[in-house]
């Protein structure tokens, strides 16, 4: 039988469970006299009686019986599925990723999900931890997580972050040889830890800002690093200054271990943005995540 003709079936079960063309007409929102043509197509294709009609009533026939016994739980199922689909249509659930750098995952990304992920046990989240830009398109990321200067302008940006200031830091031990910074110029005069950017493979000049004055300073030095962490480290072990975000660097000098300089030349750049294609259609579960992470200015 064609699949087409998977209707017929549903009506004569509709009037087999009912025991009337009338109530099943009812049931289907079409004419008892339209149903009625429908089951006597579906006998004669058949060439089987599968109802039998009497004034009072309609019944199926042994055949009839048979075929009931079939399709009835047949397509009690299908339409049980079917319901179970919708219900996870409607549930979120799926895979989101996202790619950001090492301190946007630990400072703004985990702590949001160490909250959100237990309410809502059927979304994954896979994050890719790397420093360099990514095209999140081509690499099949649901979105970015980055500095807001550095999303681009094609791009549908939310904040999820406050401000982010960048300080100069070196350890007691460093300065117990050296006398601190006066000025950007001075660090022409300190060792300083370098840092590789990742994306273009150059050295990041430091960005240092005073009122409405600019500077973009050259540093040397012994050491090259391409991530904060090993920036962090190689600072608080004596080996230059480092230039990082003053949160990523906080704790180190609240212990005493690095000491801030230049503090009137610490630039402020717009926080961390989640970020994805404007042409994208959000999913239930990435909408819900966007909403976790956006960030509320208290």
């Amino acid at each position: 039988m064609a699949r087409e003709n998977f209707n017929d079936l549903l009506a004569f079960v509709a009037v087999a469970r009912e025991g009337s063309f009338t109530r099943a007409a009812a049931q289907l929102g079409i004419s008892p006299s339209a149903l009625s043509q429908t089951i006597s197509g579906l006998e004669s294709r058949l060439s089987i009686r599968l109802l039998a009609r009497t004034t009072r009533k309609v019944s199926p026939t042994d055949a009839g019986e048979r075929l009931l016994a079939t399709l009835a739980p047949r397509f009690e199922e299908i339409e049980a599925e079917l319901a179970a689909l919708s219900e996870l249509r409607d549930k979120p659930a799926g895979t989101v990723r996202l790619t950001a750098s090492e301190h946007a995952s630990n400072a703004i990304l985990m702590p949001t999900l160490a909250k959100f992920l237990p309410k809502y046990p059927d979304i994954k989240v896979e994050i890719n931890s790397e420093n360099r830009l990514v095209d999140i398109v081509e690499q099949r990321f649901d979105a970015g997580v980055r500095l807001g200067e550095q999303v681009a302008k094609d791009m549908v940006a939310v904040r999820i972050g406050p401000d982010v200031q960048m300080v100069v830091v070196g350890s007691p031990a460093y300065f117990a040889k050296r006398s601190p910074p006066k000025t950007p110029q001075d660090l022409t005069d300190h060792i300083c830890i370098n840092l590789r950017l990742p994306t273009l493979g150059g050295l990041y000049a430091w960005e240092m800002k005073k009122g409405k004055r600019e500077l973009n300073v050259r540093v040397d030095g012994q050491l090259v690093v391409n991530g904060v962490s090993q920036m962090l480290k190689a600072s608080v072990a004596g080996l230059g200054l480092g230039f990082m975000l003053e949160d990523f660097v906080r704790e180190e000098v609240a212990r005493g271990r690095l000491i801030q300089v230049l503090e009137d030349w610490s630039p402020t750049f717009s926080g961390y943005h989640l970020y994805y294609p404007s042409r994208r259609q959000p999913s239930p579960a990435f909408a819900l995540l966007v909403d976790a992470l956006r960030y509320q200015v208290r």
